[in-house]
């Protein structure tokens, strides 16, 4: 289609958005220094290297390299055919973690609890996960349990009033587990699909922090013994290879089900998601790109794949 002079150019769509976002990251691997006229010992290490820079970890670099070389050594390989290979190595290690974030209608209110460090954009993260459900036709009730912070608080609120959804909150400083507790009953009373609660960004060091996070835990349960039904860890992709560390420390506090990676927009760590694929295993819902609720968007590992490849 030919825009007329002065015609604004159409918005990019998700996959533009996160291909540019992984510029740095698709750079980082630098294909074409690696490619030379044929695939060979050296360009071979070149590339183990590189994807071990990318932060998509020593083990997955050395077989996805492995790969590349077997029934291609010594032959000759464009930069073009190697990104898709590349990124069909990459996207088998990401499918089997791609999975939607399902609400169980059986389980009422369904109870997400969200938990991460500091600064990952946990709290706006649920506001747009709370958004998304409301649309979809659930009726959701968000539990301000970050009460460290009045900021936090505000800032669900408003994303509550975006999502048309009811905020439950107190004053700033008041306990978190019994907030949790109340924003349950409120969410049974009311008829909620689901209960999203946030929880203080904490240090996965910090083991005061982390009891409190099983206190909310062990709260839930009095009030349904499965709850919470799923408990999603929200990570900065910039943090790079200590996001491995994050996950251990938490997992070993809740019972993790499921992660969202944000900030993928202009980070050179973004093959960290491979490597917590293979690690961990865990279900990846969501990946985040930017401040717009559009910006976080359910996970695709083939798009994802191409997008950190730089392939077409």
């Amino acid at each position: 289609m030919i825009r007329q002079f002065g015609e604004a150019p159409p918005p990019l769509t998700f996959f533009e958005k996160l291909k540019a976002g992984l510029a740095k990251s698709a750079g980082a691997i630098g294909l074409e220094a690696l490619v030379k006229k044929k695939l060979d010992a050296v360009s071979l290490a070149e590339l183990e290297e590189a994807l071990i820079r990318a932060d998509l970890g020593a083990a997955q670099a050395k077989a996805i390299t492995r790969a590349i070389g077997d029934g291609r050594y010594d032959s000759n390989v464009s930069t073009f055919d190697l990104r898709q290979v590349l990124a069909a190595e990459i996207a088998k290690i990401l499918r089997p973690v791609a999975q939607p974030l399902a609400i169980d209608p059986a389980r009422k209110p369904f109870v997400i609890l969200v938990a991460g460090v500091n600064g990952t954009g946990k709290t706006t993260t649920i506001g747009k996960i709370a958004a998304k459900l409301s649309r979809e036709g659930h009726k959701v009730v968000l539990a301000a349990g970050d009460t460290f912070r009045a900021a936090a608080i505000e800032q669900l609120q408003v994303w509550g009033q975006r999502a048309n959804a009811e905020v439950i909150s107190r004053e700033a400083g008041s306990d978190a587990a019994g907030l949790c507790f109340d924003a349950y009953t409120r969410a049974r009373q009311s008829g909620a699909d689901v209960l999203l609660i946030d929880t203080a960004g904490r240090l996965q060091n910090k083991a005061g922090l982390m009891a409190e996070l099983e206190k909310i835990a062990r709260v839930l349960k009095k009030q349904d013994a499965d709850a919470p039904h799923a408990t999603l860890l929200v990570l900065d992709a910039t943090t790079g290879q200590n996001a491995l560390s994050q996950v251990q420390a938490f997992a070993a506090a809740v019972p993790l089900t499921g992660l969202v990676m944000t900030k993928l927009d202009g980070t050179a760590k973004g093959g960290i998601l491979v490597a917590l694929a293979a690690k961990f295993g865990l279900a990846v819902h969501f990946i985040g790109i930017g401040e717009r609720e559009e910006d976080l968007q359910p996970f695709d590992a083939d798009s994802f794949a191409k997008a950190l490849t730089g392939a077409a």
